[in-house]
């Protein structure tokens, strides 16, 4: 594909906040953005210069979007396949839909993963009556998924017997899900990868990630990690970018075991929530190298300004009233990011906060902070 040069339109599939942040990106650079989704006034369509809201199964609608724009890229993993496929008989998509399909579906991703050599957490599949006895020997507690459309610790039980799993499998319906092992981790951290179509990468610094109720809380970077796991975290990262072959940005999220083994848990073919605070941190930040590989451009510098952490805001932070934003921006290294989203509701992301600063510890006191004073 020849590069495509500032003028040229990006169609986005998918309206949330990844959207909006790669809309900016893309504005900056002279771009023009096209956003599809079954909703309006979104995140991304605020930005975008047009909005479509239509079903992502009209697939006629999807054509007609995709022919209107040069290049089609994903703003989140979960667009069903059809309409990536109709999307690409009318335009380039990057990824390309095969990496969606395997990234959607938490069975297909864990068998690729093993099946390449990928160093994945321990899982069986669950798809009839009987898998679950047959398998929950080998486990103990464990993790029961959805092997579909799960996020943010969406679609997840923890259970520690069968009759727990068995009861955790009814409630999901008896749809097809994955038992997976409970990891004894250390730390979780994730490398967020870029590859260009002629196989060019660009790798950014592990974050050090904590969560909430399966929701990611903190990210911090550099992170505290030795040296050689931090270079491990990257070389299997790129590994991944060219064993699926994808074009565009994909994150790893990993867990370091207390015996310092890498294990991957999941894959996004797409900015990450833990790569957010490239924007202020970095001299080229996710969204622009999305940007950048989708078009064909060369990939620009992962280079830190400085250490860096970013804390979500989610809805709860509305419970009370309108959040301080002058406080926690009274705070010089703090920066302000807001997704435009029309309403506050517990667990949902609504914006987040990034700090810089001499270390990644006190980048991450600093956001903490910053933070906390949303609620004076």
């Amino acid at each position: 594909m020849k590069p495509l040069l500032p003028g040229s339109t990006i169609g986005v599939l998918g309206s949330g906040q990844l959207g909006r942040m790669f809309a900016i990106a893309a504005r900056r650079l002279g771009y023009r953005v096209h956003t599809y989704s079954p909703d309006r006034d979104t995140p991304t369509g605020q930005i975008a210069d047009i909005e479509i809201d239509a079903p992502y199964e009209d697939l006629d609608r999807v054509r007609a979007f995709a022919a209107a724009v040069d290049v089609v890229t994903f703003e989140f993993e979960n667009v069903p396949a059809p309409t990536a496929d109709a999307a690409a008989s009318a335009a380039p998509v990057r990824p390309a839909g095969l990496v969606l399909h395997t990234t959607q579906h938490r069975l297909r991703e864990k068998t690729f993963l093993e099946t390449h050599g990928f160093p994945v957490t321990k899982f069986a599949a669950i798809r009839q009556p009987g898998d679950l006895a047959t398998a929950w020997p080998g486990f103990g507690s464990a993790i029961l998924k959805t092997a579909g459309f799960g996020y943010d610790g969406k679609g997840q039980y923890r259970v520690t017997t069968l009759e727990e799993a068995e009861a955790a499998w009814t409630a999901m319906n008896r749809q097809e899900a994955v038992l997976e092992a409970l990891v004894d981790f250390e730390a979780e951290l994730s490398v967020v990868a870029v590859r260009s179509e002629d196989g060019s990468c660009a790798l950014y610094a592990p974050s050090a990630n904590s969560h909430v109720a399966g929701i990611l809380d903190i990210s911090v970077a550099p992170g505290p990690f030795p040296e050689h796991i931090a270079a491990q975290a990257q070389e299997i990262a790129r590994g991944l970018l060219e064993q699926l072959n994808v074009t565009g940005v994909l994150c790893v999220e990993f867990f370091l075991t207390k015996d310092h083994r890498l294990l991957i848990n999941e894959l996004a073919p797409r900015p990450h929530n833990s790569g957010h605070l490239t924007i202020d941190a970095c001299i080229t930040s996710q969204f622009e190298q999305q940007l950048r590989a989708v078009c064909n451009l060369p990939l620009g510098s992962t280079e830190m300004f400085r250490p860096a952490a970013m804390a979500n805001l989610l809805g709860d932070i509305w419970g009370n009233g309108e959040p301080n934003w002058a406080a926690a921006l009274a705070m010089p290294e703090v920066k302000l990011h807001l997704y435009g989203k029309l309403a506050a509701r517990p667990g949902r992301k609504m914006g987040h906060l990034t700090a810089t600063a001499a270390t990644p510890a006190q980048a991450e006191r600093l956001v903490r902070e910053a933070r906390a004073r949303l609620a004076s």
